[in-house]
């Protein structure tokens, strides 16, 4: 298939990147034109979309969407990475942690919180990835960030074990919020160090797990969301006239019509024109896809 512009919702497999789900996704669509909105760890499965052709310039503002995943954390033991991928650095016994002290430390970790995230991230410090800093030996210190975890709930509790403990969290968060430092700062609360064991993301955004496909699914019959269906979908939508539409075609300002955020600008052909967002009593064009 080539020519295509539209999304992909992949649910990724793990064990591989989101970069190699792109190259995949490269092949399929006959077009070097692909990327992704928001990395998965190679540990994690999961929503993964991905942007082909004119898409791939909506994936910035789909990236900055709130997120939904599920996830495993694992008490009684710090790694270096904060999750299962890493060498196990510290142990302390889980075996007197009570449901009381769990649902007390998950509370303090919701709301509108600082998060210093995981050290082995993208996050570049002296125009380094913090991640190869932390594996070619350094300690590295980022600084916390503001963080919005909208839900984390314990959906479940094992034990592996007589001093681990295994709890099954959904959570709800803002971009930016690393699941993985959520597991960490949850054991350094217990006394106990956590460390992320499974990682599922299940929605960004409006597309959810139940609109992904397998990269198999995709290799017997590859389809894209059309770029018009996808800007509905993911924004409000506003229909112009012909003069606002040739205005907007020219990269120019239409007057704001009661917007409060990105919007997908329509012609009158149904065709999206740009995804334009407020300034001032005008809307002016973010992304344009004219061309």
């Amino acid at each position: 298939m080539t020519g295509a512009d539209g999304l992909v919702v992949v649910d990724k497999p793990q064990g591989l990147t989101s970069h190699d789900v792109v190259a995949r996704i490269r092949r399929l669509a006959g077009t070097r034109k692909v990327g992704h909105a928001g990395t998965l760890d190679p540990m994690a499965t999961g929503v993964l979309v991905v942007g082909v052709g004119r898409a791939t310039r909506l994936l910035g503002h789909l990236a900055a969407t709130d997120k939904e995943y599920e996830a495993t954390i694992r008490l009684g033991q710090s790694t270096v990475t904060d999750d299962a991928e890493g060498e196990v650095v510290s142990t302390a016994s889980a075996a007197a942690v009570s449901e009381q002290a769990l649902f007390t430390g998950v509370a303090a970790l919701t709301g509108d919180i600082e998060q210093v995230p995981s050290s082995v991230s993208a996050i570049k410090v002296d125009g380094q990835r913090a991640h190869k800093r932390v594996r070619e030996g350094e300690a590295v210190e980022l600084s916390p960030r503001p963080v919005t975890v909208s839900r984390l709930e314990v959906v479940g509790r094992r034990r592996p074990s007589a001093d681990l403990i295994d709890v099954d969290v959904e959570v709800g968060c803002s971009t930016g919020t690393y699941v993985r430092a959520l597991a960490r700062d949850l054991g350094a609360a217990l006394g106990t160090g956590g460390h992320l064991t499974a990682l599922r993301r299940t929605r960004v955004g409006v597309f959810g797990i139940d609109q992904a496909h397998t990269l198999d699914d995709l290799t017997e019959s590859f389809s894209v969301v059309d770029l018009d269906d996808a800007v509905t979908m993911a924004f409000p939508r506003r229909d112009v006239t012909e003069d606002e539409a040739t205005a907007v075609s020219h990269g120019r300002p239409v007057p704001i019509a009661g917007e409060t955020g990105p919007t997908g600008v329509f012609g009158p052909d149904g065709r999206v024109l740009a995804l334009m967002t407020p300034d001032g009593d005008q809307l002016r064009v973010l992304v344009g896809f004219v061309g």
